[in-house]
C-alpha cells in the first residue's frame, strides 16, 4: 500500500474525531441545563467564549488562564485539558513540520482522555465520555500521521473510529455533535472515488455521501459552540482543494479572518483565497501584512506564512511586468521555504523556475541552471516542476 493510500485511509480513521456523540455527565442536573450534559450547558458557553475566542485568535495566556479557571471548576472533567490541547494544536496548524508542541499536545490530550475513560468506566452508557475520547484519540491520529507513526495514527485511529461509533446516532440533540458524522460522509466517499483500490476496504465502512457532509459541515458550522470554527477550517480546504469553489472558500475564510485578526492561518488562507479568485491587489494587502507581522514576530507569524505570503506578492509584480520587485519576493519564498524546509512545496518551486528564467533573459545562465537543478533536486520526476525544469534547461541549452 502506497503512503498516499495509507494517508487516504488515514483520513477516514481520524477525521471522525467527533462522531455524534449526545454528551451526559456525571454532574448533578442542573435546572438551567435539564439534560445534564456539561458540552450544552449554556451557561459554561457563555463563560468561555472569551476562551475560546482568544484561543483561535493566538491569545493563548487569555485562553489557557481562563480554562484554567474550568479545570479548577471541573477537575474530573475532560473539557479544560481537551480545550488546551486544542490550544496547542493550532500552534502546530501554523506550521506542522515544527515539533516543538508535540510532547505538550499529547500529554493534555493523553490527561483528558484518562479522565474520559474513567468517565465511561463508572457508566459505558456515557455519551459525553465517549465523545471526548473520540475527539481525543482522533487528534493524537491527526499528529501523527503527519508524523508519519503509522502504527501510532492507526492505533489511535482505531480507537477514535470506536468511540465513535459508541456514541453516534444521537446527533440531532445538538449540531456541536454532528461534525464526525459530517467528515465521515464526507471521506468515505471521497476515498473510493479517488482511490479505487480502496474500494474493498471502504465497503466495510458505512456508504458515505459527500453532499450530505457538506450541508452537515455547514450546519455545524452556523450552529455549533465549541466545534463551530474546526468545521469551518474544513469547509474552506475542501472547497478549495476538493469541490473547486474558490468563492465559497473565501467566504468562510475571510470570516474566519474578520473574526480571528491575529489567526496567521486564517490570514494566510484569506490571502490565498483572495488570490485564487483573482482580487490579487486585496491578497497583496494581506500579503504584506504578513511579512510585517513576521518581521515583527508576532505569535504565530513565522516562515512557513511568510512562504506563501511572499509567493503572492512576487506573483503579482511579476503578472505587472515589475521585474526587479518580483525577483526581490521570489527570493523571499525562497529563503521563508527553506527556513521551514518546504522546499518540495509548489511555491518553493514554482519560484525557483521563475528566478531560473529571469536569470535566463538577463544572460546569466550559470545561475540560471542552479535554479533549475534546484528545482530538480527536490520536485519528483513526475511532478510537473521537473519536466517544466528538464524542458527549459534543454531548449535554452543551459
Amino acid at each position: 500500500m502506497s503512503k498516499r493510500i495509507r494517508i487516504a485511509v488515514l483520513c477516514v480513521l481520524m477525521l471522525v474525531f467527533v462522531g455524534g456523540a449526545s454528551a451526559q455527565t456525571t454532574e448533578p442536573i442542573d435546572p438551567a441545563n435539564p439534560s445534564g450534559y456539561l458540552l450544552l450547558d449554556k451557561g459554561l458557553q457563555y463563560r468561555i467564549t472569551r476562551a475560546i475566542n482568544s484561543m483561535y485568535n493566538f491569545d493563548f495566556p487569555t485562553a489557557e488562564h481562563d480554562f484554567t479557571v474550568i479545570m479548577y471548576q471541573y477537575p474530573d472533567h475532560p473539557l479544560p485539558d481537551f480545550l488546551m490541547a486544542l490550544g496547542y494544536w493550532w500552534r502546530i496548524e501554523v506550521d506542522v513540520t515544527n515539533t516543538r508542541y508535540d510532547n505538550i499536545f499529547i500529554q493534555y490530550l493523553d490527561r483528558a482522555n484518562e479522565k474520559a475513560e474513567r468517565m465511561f468506566d463508572a457508566d459505558e452508557n456515557n455519551k459525553e465520555a465517549a465523545f471526548f475520547l473520540a475527539a481525543g484519540y482522533g487528534f493524537q491520529g491527526r499528529l501523527y500521521s503527519e508524523r508519519k507513526s503509522w502504527t501510532k495514527a492507526t492505533w489511535a485511529g482505531r480507537n477514535a473510529l470506536k468511540y465513535m461509533n459508541l456514541s453516534r446516532g444521537e446527533a440531532e440533540f445538538n449540531p456541536e455533535l454532528l461534525l464526525g458524522d459530517a467528515l465521515f460522509n464526507y471521506f468515505s466517499a471521497w476515498i473510493p472515488e479517488n482511490y479505487p483500490m480502496m474500494k474493498p476496504v471502504m465497503a466495510l465502512f458505512p456508504k458515505g455521501n459527500k453532499a450530505l457532509g457538506l450541508q452537515q459541515l455547514e450546519t455545524v458550522a452556523s450552529n455549533a459552540f465549541y466545534t463551530r470554527v474546526e468545521a469551518q477550517y474544513f469547509l474552506f480546504r475542501l472547497y478549495a482543494s476538493e469541490e473547486k469553489r474558490p468563492y465559497d472558500a473565501l467566504r468562510i475564510s475571510e470570516y474566519l479572518h474578520g473574526k480571528f485578526p491575529n489567526n496567521p492561518y486564517f490570514h494566510r488562507s484569506y490571502a490565498r483565497h483572495l488570490y485564487a479568485v483573482g482580487r490579487w491587489m486585496e491578497s497583496v494587502d494581506q500579503s504584506l501584512e504578513i511579512l510585517d507581522r513576521i518581521d515583527q514576530k508576532q505569535v504565530g507569524y513565522e516562515s512557513n506564512s511568510g512562504r506563501y505570503a511572499a509567493f503572492f506578492v512576487a506573483e503579482y509584480y511579476r503578472r505587472i511586468g515589475d521585474r526587479p520587485l518580483a525577483k526581490q519576493y521570489y527570493l523571499k519564498t525562497v529563503a521563508y521555504g527553506e527556513e521551514s524546509e518546504s522546499q518540495e512545496s509548489g511555491y518553493y518551486l514554482h519560484s525557483l523556475i521563475q528566478l531560473g528564467k529571469m536569470e535566463t533573459e538577463a544572460k546569466n545562465k550559470a545561475q540560471a541552471k542552479k535554479y533549475f537543478d534546484r528545482v530538480k533536486k527536490y520536485a519528483k520526476r513526475k511532478h510537473p516542476a521537473h519536466k517544466e525544469a528538464r524542458d527549459y534547461i534543454k531548449k535554452n541549452k543551459l
